[in-house]
């Protein structure tokens, strides 16, 4: 990825949050726990999780700083939300973690030299080694992924509707 493209993708992950936040504004809140069907996720359980991947992805990037080629968590988003009771989870508490952690991770993104994009580490779901460049193309790409989930939600219980 040259410097141009990774510079946009910082940016669009800078954005994330305040695209998600204005998309909520748009959906009702009494339709947050409604499920297209029951494999699929409420809106409640998407901002949860995307709290959870949010503070997961802080650490990868940490230590793709602070500890190239070491070994990383993965982990089950759906275990985790169905293990984890989601919907017991207070939304309001996870966009603020959301929130602040994106924040800390853009402004820390921002200082980076160029030299760090080069490092990598291991994730257990991929073969090859995991890079920098990897994880600005999943965590810029998220929120954006989850505002269109959150928009069909949005849409499919409209449909309930009538």
């Amino acid at each position: 990825m040259d410097t141009a493209e990774r510079q946009g993708k910082i940016d669009l992950y800078g954005r994330g949050f305040g695209l998600l936040s204005i998309a909520l504004d748009e959906i009702p809140r009494e339709m947050w726990q409604f499920k297209p069907t029951p494999a699929e996720w409420s809106i409640h359980e998407i901002l949860v999780h995307l709290a959870d991947s949010e503070t997961n992805s802080y650490l990868r990037a940490r230590q793709l700083v602070a500890q190239p080629g070491a070994a990383i968590m993965a982990y089950d988003q759906d275990v985790w939300t169905n293990e984890l009771d989601y919907h017991q989870r207070d939304w309001q508490d996870a966009l603020e973690i959301l929130r602040l952690v994106r924040k800390a991770t853009y402004e820390f993104l921002l200082t980076l030299p160029n030299d760090v994009w080069d490092n990598t580490i291991k994730h257990p779901e991929y073969d090859e080694p995991y890079t920098f460049d990897m994880w600005i193309d999943i965590y810029s790409n998220h929120i954006p992924g989850h505002i269109e989930q959150i928009n069909n939600n949005h849409r499919l219980w409209l449909e309930t509707q009538t």
